[in-house]
C-alpha cells in the first residue's frame, strides 16, 4: 500500500498505473468471462437488440426480442414483417416507433450494401440508422472481438466516481479508458465496468459497503466498507 501511495496518478486518471491494474485484476478474478445481458444468437440479433436497448433496460429488450426472434431474426424476415408488424413485437420498449423505423431501414441497408451481413467496421456500422458510436462499439466488441469500450451511463458514472477516467463527456471517458486500461483487460473492460455500475456503484444508492474496489476508489462520498464478500456476484447473478 505504501509503494502505491508514493506513485503519481496515471495521466488523465486519479489512480496510479498499479491501482488501475489492481482494479481490473479484481474485476477479472470475480468474473473472468463477462457477457452482455442482452440475449442474442447472431451478430444481427445483437445489432437489433442493442438498437432497441437505447433508453431501455436489457430485461425489457430481452422480453420483446424473445418473441420477435422466434419469428424474424434476419434482415429479410424483419423486412417481411414491415414497420407496423415489427412495432407489434417491440411496443413495450420506449421510443418503439422511432426504433422500428431505424431497424427496418437498417435491414434494408444491410441487404443492399452488405449482403445481409452485419459489417465489422466502425464506419459501416455508424452508417446504419440508429447506430451511433456506442452501439458500434458494442457490436465491434461483442460480435467481432475488438477491444473497444462502449461508454454508457454506468461506465461514465464509475469512471468519474472512482477517478479511473474522469471526464465531462462520454467520448473523453472512452478515449481515456482506451489509453489507461491495460491491454490484457481491454477486451472485457466495458462489461466489467457496466456490471459494476449496474449492481454496485449504482446512481442513487451505491453499495460502497460491499464494493471490492473500495480501497482504490477516490470518490469522496463513499461510505465505509462493511466487508468484501463478493456482493457484485451475488447481486448480479
Amino acid at each position: 500500500m505504501k509503494s502505491r501511495q508514493k506513485q503519481r496518478p496515471a495521466r488523465g486518471s486519479r489512480l496510479t498505473a498499479s491501482e488501475i491494474a489492481e482494479l481490473f485484476t479484481r474485476l477479472h478474478a470475480l468474473d473472468p468471462e463477462p457477457r452482455t445481458e442482452l440475449e442474442f444468437s447472431s451478430p444481427f440479433e445483437l445489432l437489433v437488440a442493442v438498437v432497441l436497448s437505447a433508453q431501455a433496460t436489457d430485461v425489457g429488450v430481452n422480453k420483446a426480442t424473445r418473441k420477435l426472434f422466434r419469428v424474424a431474426n434476419t434482415p429479410q424476415a424483419i423486412l417481411a414483417l414491415g414497420e407496423d408488424g415489427l412495432k407489434a413485437y417491440i411496443n413495450t420498449i420506449g421510443l418503439f416507433n422511432a426504433k422500428a423505423a431505424n431497424v427496418i431501414a437498417t435491414c434494408r441497408l444491410l441487404l443492399e450494401r452488405h449482403d445481409g451481413e452485419v459489417p465489422d467496421t466502425r464506419e459501416a456500422l455508424e452508417a446504419l440508422p440508429g447506430v451511433g458510436r456506442k452501439t458500434a462499439n458494442v457490436i465491434l466488441n461483442v460480435a467481432f472481438g475488438q477491444p473497444t469500450i462502449a461508454v454508457d451511463t454506468h461506465i461514465f458514472r464509475v469512471a468519474n466516481r472512482t477517478g479511473l477516467a474522469p471526464g465531462k463527456d462520454v467520448r473523453t471517458v472512452e478515449d481515456k479508458l482506451l489509453r489507461l486500461v491495460p491491454d490484457a483487460f481491454r477486451q472485457h473492460a466495458h462489461h466489467w465496468l457496466i456490471l459494476h455500475g449496474r449492481y454496485v456503484c449504482k446512481a442513487r444508492k451505491p453499495n460502497c459497503a460491499h464494493c471490492l474496489l473500495h480501497d482504490l476508489c477516490k470518490w469522496p462520498e463513499k461510505t465505509p466498507l462493511a466487508g468484501n464478500d463478493g456482493a457484485w456476484r451475488s447481486v448480479a447473478r
